[in-house]
């Protein structure tokens, strides 16, 4: 699994599958849900920790062919809007080039998220104040037994990296947004401004998995984890980024075990200098 999330850490699945269709898709998730069997679905990895240990349960890859993307026009059912259709395994950043393309704003800000459309849906991703729940229309999903479910955005009930697909065991099949028009020059500016940013901000050299912490109410993971005297803290080859205390990066040969300890180190450290509990944002699969 380290050779499928953005962490570049983790050990074996027993079982990993990439359904090209979504009718491929409904068949492996009938007959798991039909044997009660567990599963994971795997977007392109960049929110995950797979532990050493490996998988038993089988993992579903929606990357390698649940991908397709298409400009649908204009929204019928809201004169001056337009419609992006995106299948739950297109990279978010071909979804944002596709509307700067179109000169189609809103998406800006999510241009350098580097995850898959579904796992964007799941946890409701967002960066600079824009979050997918701006954008979202609605969402094609797969209940736990394989059955198809269309949500709309409030139905979602998406809120900071939250939404009920994973609490509900949905799994998202693709997702429609509505976008406006705007100036093609704004809207180049703007997604170069948010690229600056991320360069400038974030240790986009080495793996990582994005911010690992979830944001708590009124401050900043970051800011915290700094005061707690941890930039640069390391064990084994995880290190809380020198870059931006909120990530913590595979310095080389990390181990997921590494990061774990990491992760629940600064979580201590934290609540021991602040008195604040911070809450990962990253997926653990596996046992640690």
């Amino acid at each position: 699994m380290r050779r499928h999330t953005s962490f570049r850490a983790g050990g074996e699945a027993e079982y990993f599958f990439i359904p090209k269709t979504e009718e491929e898709l409904i068949t492996l998730i009938r007959r798991f849900s039909e044997r009660g069997e567990r599963f994971h679905i795997l977007g392109n990895g960049t929110n995950l920790l797979v532990s050493d240990k490996g998988l038993r349960d089988p993992v579903l890859s929606l990357r390698g062919g649940l991908s397709e993307l298409r400009f649908l026009g204009e929204d019928p059912d809201c004169p001056g809007s337009f419609l992006l259709f995106a299948e739950a395994g297109c990279l978010l950043s071909r979804l944002s080039d596709l509307a700067e393309s179109l000169s189609l704003s809103g998406m800006e800000a999510l241009r350098g998220i580097p995850g898959t459309v579904g796992g964007a849906v799941v946890m409701n991703a967002g960066a600079y104040g824009t979050e997918i729940r701006d954008i979202l229309s609605r969402a094609s999903l797969l209940d736990a037994a394989g059955e198809p479910v269309t949500l709309s955005a409030a139905e979602l009930e998406l809120s900071y990296r939250h939404s009920i697909v994973a609490e509900r065991g949905y799994t998202v099949l693709s997702a429609l947004f509505r976008l406006s028009k705007g100036d093609p020059e704004k809207i180049r500016a703007r997604s170069e401004e948010f690229r600056r940013k991320r360069s400038e901000k974030q240790p986009l050299n080495l793996p990582s998995a994005g911010s690992t912490f979830q944001r708590p109410e009124g401050d900043f993971a970051g800011r915290l984890i700094e005061e707690a005297g941890l930039r640069g803290f390391r064990i084994g080859g995880a290190q809380v980024s020198e870059k931006h205390c909120g990530f913590i990066v595979n310095t080389g040969n990390a181990t997921a075990a590494e990061i774990h300890a990491l992760i629940l180190e600064v979580i201590r450290r934290v609540k021991e200098s602040s008195g604040v509990l911070l809450k990962p944002e990253v997926k653990m699969w596996g046992s640690f």
